[in-house]
């Protein structure tokens, strides 16, 4: 029954225009107003829905993980727009990236939040 639907995702935020300028601006993704809060428009021709929510609770996983060629790169242009990555003790280096998840079971990964708290990352394709 479902396995043809075009299946999205979407997230809560708890300020729409700080979501747009972040994801927009910042992270240079194309946004679009919606009917009820903003498309973000993925590769792929994939969208994922950002809508407010006045009790918006961070989600305490990552909703999103952006895969790139090179972590380091990624990592120091975003933080030159702004972007502080987490810092996991034991895990993350100083930039903050965790390298083959510090035990060699995963991609090198960091973890960064949106301007709601929401986690995000980016990941080595590779």
């Amino acid at each position: 029954m479902l396995k043809d639907s075009l299946a999205y995702s979407g997230f809560s935020v708890n300020d729409l225009s700080k979501a747009k300028e972040f994801y927009g601006q910042t992270l240079g993704l194309e946004v679009e107003d919606g009917q009820m809060g903003l498309v973000l428009k993925i590769a792929g021709g994939k969208a994922v829905f950002i809508y407010p929510k006045d009790d918006h609770v961070p989600a305490t996983y990552t909703i999103l993980n952006f895969p790139v060629d090179d972590i380091d790169q990624a990592v120091e242009e975003l933080s030159g727009k702004g972007v502080k990555f987490e810092q996991y003790p034991d895990m993350t280096d100083e930039k903050g990236i965790a390298r083959g998840i510090a035990a060699k079971m995963g991609p090198d990964i960091a973890w960064f939040k949106d301007p709601a708290g929401n986690i995000l990352s980016v990941l080595n394709e590779g």
